[in-house]
């Protein structure tokens, strides 16, 4: 019975979830661990796009990528599958009794879960702790303490 609870619960979570952000989802999943292209950051969602079908604006590469249409966090619900591109982002964060801080100029990660609002589990390469590989760290939109968080729901280019 307790499975039948879970499957229900996961099957009522996921039905909400767009179609395009579940094929994104399901790409990331099938290569966590590995490197996708030449394992830079935006490789991953380029790469999560295509597999999706979903449209990605390849005319602004030099400046801030353009991964689907633009949702606010703060307003719009976030979902697994969404795309963040991080833009002079400063984070600060305590754990335990240290204060961290982090860095991230230009970098792009993958919404794999949505935690909590405001929190996430994301899914991204060419980071500190897992190199060039696909790796999962958690993000907390309230440790931003400068710069540009962007969020991108994949969209089909007409």
């Amino acid at each position: 019975m307790k499975y039948l609870i879970a499957w229900i619960i996961l099957f009522q979570t996921n039905k909400d979830i767009p179609p395009l952000n579940v094929k994104v989802v399901d790409y990331v999943n099938s290569v966590l661990g590995m490197q996708v292209a030449s394992g830079e950051c935006w490789d991953l969602a380029a790469a999560a796009l295509d597999y999706a079908g979903a449209y990605l604006d390849r005319s602004n590469q030099k400046n801030i990528y353009v991964f689907g249409k633009s949702v606010n966090p703060r307003s719009a619900k976030i979902f697994p599958g969404d795309i963040i591109q991080f833009e002079n982002v400063k984070l600060e964060y305590t754990r335990g009794n240290a204060i961290y801080t982090e860095s991230m100029g230009h970098h792009t990660a993958i919404v794999l879960e949505v935690l909590e609002k405001g929190r996430y589990k994301i899914a991204h390469q060419n980071t500190s702790f897992s190199g060039r590989k696909v790796g999962v760290s958690e993000f907390n939109l309230g440790d931003v303490k400068q710069g540009e968080v962007i969020f991108y729901r994949p969209y089909r280019n007409k």
